[in-house]
This record gives structure tokens, sequence and C-alpha cells, in this order.
């Protein structure tokens, strides 16, 4: 690509205002996307028990849309350097709204995995810009502190928006509703942005990697997809993944050397060498590995084996959005009185009691004590504020795109792997209970198999066919494979928390100027 550089919007030009008003229309922006993801956890069962996918098309469901975003970001966050960052989040914009839109078409698993990887390239073009035109807009850091914590607080309220509104949705329409909802919203944020978000792009650039940007993809599409491989089959002596993942491995090291030893590289990894920013993306990627899959599976345990329905389902799940919310927006002063690292690692820390809860109750797991968990949980996901400061604060303004890409990337790849180990690793114990249970034993060998495959296709074949113990014992089974998943995120948890604390330097005040 050889477009001429314009010179950037100059931060300071803005009117305190317009400054805000830009920040309410990029947080908007990823409040749609992260209630996108979360309304899918409400919409899940429903599109089970109609498309009665397997457990492993039911995990791409999820997966596929963070495997496309984690595999672009870096990509479309240099291209935006390039072409203008505003120009790539109004596309981004048009692209999601117009997938959403597709979903009219879809009547098989296929094709909602198909909707989700576009979904997943229009994500790609938005969650990076969000964060690098907050770097670029605010120059003063405790001004930049505040707006990143508003960012980190609507991303925690879209987790309990999604499924309350998802829930409403179910009640009056199909599931396709929890899809169509994007449509108008990106249609608003399209308009909003082109009239308020100033144009910025970066002087002097270098030529984008198309070959970088090539390896970055197959290589990460490789290697995730052999993880979820070995969780599926629970063996690593699997041919075909082992050939994928070595491979995915090699890539991605070809990546990172090309990277290393370019002098305008796709990925500025030598961002890397500032400590607080490489503990604000392990904080990212650790947390986001061991929580979006607990709350993936605590969404059906509510609606599948508590019995609540979409809507109580989206209310229940409010305490972790609304704790979060809190905790977001108390990070910064809270960090200026204790510490960056110990405001981050306690929350980290606080998420990881939270999720052990869950696992070590004694007796029937019950609902106060998931609610008292996702509150725990919150609090965790808020601390990330102060890890999303830490990475901006430790990038100079020309590589906003990189630190915005690589934080973005670090939650998404989190969130697949923890999807694709964790959710496999459930999906394994939840099948082998079931099946040892012997509740399948006279039922058709095709349903009984699709029963094992997935805890809402064996609600509604025991519904169908009137054998309410099956349900019963899927509802035990899915249970007690929660559990598990819980103790081993809560450990992941505490680990993290620690690395993080080590890791941040001693002092790190993301509220002050770096010279």
């Amino acid at each position: 690509m050889s477009t001429p550089p314009a010179p950037q919007a100059p931060a300071q030009l803005l009117s305190r205002g317009r400054r805000w008003a830009a920040v309410a229309v990029l947080t908007a922006s990823l409040l749609v996307i992260i209630m996108d993801m979360t309304i899918l956890n409400i919409a899940l069962p429903e599109m089970a028990a109609e498309l009665h996918p397997t457990s492993d098309q039911q995990l791409w469901i999820i997966d596929v849309y963070s495997l496309v975003l984690a595999g672009l970001l870096v990509s479309f966050a240099a291209i935006a350097d390039r072409w203008g960052r505003k120009r790539m989040l109004l596309l981004g914009y048009t692209i999601f709204g117009g997938a959403s839109l597709l979903i009219l078409l879809a009547n098989s698993a296929e094709a909602v995995i198909g909707i989700r990887a576009l979904l997943g390239i229009g994500g790609a073009m938005i969650m990076p810009i969000t964060l690098s035109l907050i770097r670029v807009i605010f120059t003063d850091p405790k001004e930049r502190a505040t707006a990143l914590s508003i960012w980190a607080a609507v991303s925690s309220l879209g987790a309990a928006v999604g499924p309350l509104i998802g829930g409403v949705l179910l009640e009056h329409f199909s599931w396709h509703a929890a899809f169509l909802i994007n449509v108008p919203l990106m249609v608003i944020g399209v308009v909003a942005g082109a009239l308020i978000l100033p144009e910025s792009r970066v002087k002097n650039v270098g030529r984008w990697d198309a070959f970088a940007a090539l390896l970055s993809l197959v290589g990460m599409t490789l290697l995730v997809w052999a993880i979820k491989t070995f969780g599926k089959e629970a063996s690593f002596l699997v041919p075909e993944a082992l050939i994928a993942f070595f491979a995915g491995a090699a890539l991605l090291t070809w990546f990172v050397l090309r990277c290393m030893r370019s002098t305008s590289p796709l990925l500025e990894l030598k961002l890397f060498r500032n400590r607080a920013f490489s503990a604000g993306v392990l904080a990212a990627l650790g947390s986001t590995f061991a929580m979006v899959a607990a709350l993936l599976l605590v969404a059906q345990w509510m609606q599948l084996v508590d019995g609540a329905s979409p809507v109580e389902a989206g209310i229940r799940l409010f305490p972790i959005a609304i704790a979060g919310a809190i905790a977001s927006l108390a990070a910064p002063p809270l960090a200026r009185v204790i510490g960056a690292r110990a405001v981050l690692a306690g929350g980290i820390a606080a998420a990881a009691i939270g999720m052990l809860l869950v696992g070590i109750q004694p007796g029937t797991l019950t609902n106060l004590t998931v609610i008292i968990a996702l509150a725990l949980v919150g609090l965790g996901s808020g601390s990330l504020a102060i890890g999303s400061a830490m990475i901006m604060h430790g990038s100079p303004e020309e590589k906003a795109g990189s630190a915005g890409a690589i934080e973005e990337t670090s939650y998404e790849l989190g969130a697949v792997l923890g999807v694709a180990i964790l959710g496999s690793v459930a999906a394994l114990l939840y099948r082998a209970e079931l099946i040892g249970s012997q509740v399948l034993t006279g039922i058709d060998p095709k349903l009984a198999g699709q029963a094992s495959e997935s805890l809402g296709a064996a609600v509604s074949i025991a519904d169908e066919l009137q054998v309410p113990a099956l349900a019963t014992e899927a509802g035990v089974a899915f249970t007690h494979a929660l559990q598990w998943t819980g103790i081993t995120g809560g450990i992941v948890m505490f680990v993290v928390a620690a690395a993080v604390f080590f890791l941040t330097p001693r002092g790190t005040d993301v509220s002050k100027a770096t010279h």
C-alpha cells in the first residue's frame, strides 16, 4: 500500500467536549461488540435445540468470531495507521451490521459459523481502533486513564446489557434476533462516528507487510485448531492436530522474527521491553483465558440446569457487570493511593477466589454461590482498566495502533484459548459422566450421541422422548464439569495475579507522564 500519509488530527486541537463525545462514540461501539458476544451466550441453548450442533460446532460458533478477530487485529490496525483510523472504524461498523443481517438466511450450524466469521472481520476493524484513538485523542495521562476506565466500565456493562436484551428478545422472537439487534446500532455508529470522530494517521509509516499478516493469521488459526482438537479427543496423539500445532507455532515464530528484523514491522514488538506494558498484556491474556470459558458455561447452567428463563439468566448475570463497571471507574483513583500493580494483581486474585467458590462448594451448586462468584469475577475484570492504562501509558503515540492491536489480541486470544481448552475439557467431562451414568441405554444411538455432545441437545431430546431422567443426569454431569472448570480457571488466575504483581515495576503510576 502506498497511500500518502496525511497529518494526524492533533489531539490538543480537540475541545474538551469533543474529546469526551469521541469517547462516547468509541465506547458505544465497544458496547455493541461485547453485547453481541454475551447475547450469544443466552441464545446458544435455543440455537442448539433448533440446529443440534455437535459440541465441536458449538465451540466453533463461539470461537470463530474471536479467532478471526484475533488473527486480523494486527493487520487491520497497521492498515488503519496508513489508511486512516476513522475510515477503518466506519468500514468495520458497516461490515458488522451487514453480517448481522445475514442471519436471516442461516438455517444450519455451518451458516452461523460463517456469519460469526464475518462478524469477526468487522470486529477486528473496530476494537483496536477504539483504543488507539483514545491514546491519540487524550495526551494528558490522568485524563487518558479516566477515559480508559470508562472504556473498561462500558465493556463490563455490555456483559450485563447483552444477556438482558438477549433474554427479552428471546422471550418474544427467535434466536435470530440476537444478531439482528446489531443492525440499527451499527447504522447509528456510522452516522455518529462520521460526525464526531477525528481522522488519525501515522506520518512516514513504512509499507504494510502482507506476508507477515498472512503468517500471523494462518499460524494462529492452525495453533488454535490443534488445541481444540487435543481437547476434544482428550489426547495429544492426534497426528493431524500435532502437525497443525507445530506448523502454527513455526509460522508464528517466523512472524515474530520477521517483525523483529523489520524497520517498519507489522507489529511493534519492542513495546514488550516496557515491563508495565508486558504486565498489562499478561493480565488481559490470562484473565480472559479463565473467565470467558467459565462464564459461557455459567450462562448455560442457569438456563438448562437451574431453570432460569432467558430474561432471568440475563438478570442473574448482572453482578459481574455491575461489579466490573464500579471496579473499572474506581481503579484509577485507587491506583494513585495503593499503586497500579496492587490494584491489578489484587483484582485478578479476587476473580480467582470467585471461580474457586464455584468449584469447591460442597453439595449441590446453588444460585447464591454463583452470584457471589460472579461479583468477585466482576471485580477482577474491572481491575483490567489499570492493565489497559499500563499498556497505553507504555506506548508512544505513533505506536498506538500496535499497542491497541496487542491488547485486543490478548483479550481475544485469551478468550479463544480459554473456550478451546477449558471448554473442550468441560465437554469431555460432561460426555464421559453422562455416558457412564447408563441413562442413554435404550435411546436411539444417533439421539444418544447428540445428547452426549451438548447439554442443550440433551434437554431437548429428553423433552421430545419424555425421559426426564436424561435431563436430570445431563444437568448433574454439566454441573460437575462447570465446577472443575471453575477450579482450573481459579488456579490459572492466581498464577496470573502473582506474575503480574512481580512483573509490574514498583511505583508504576499511569496518571503521570513518562520521561
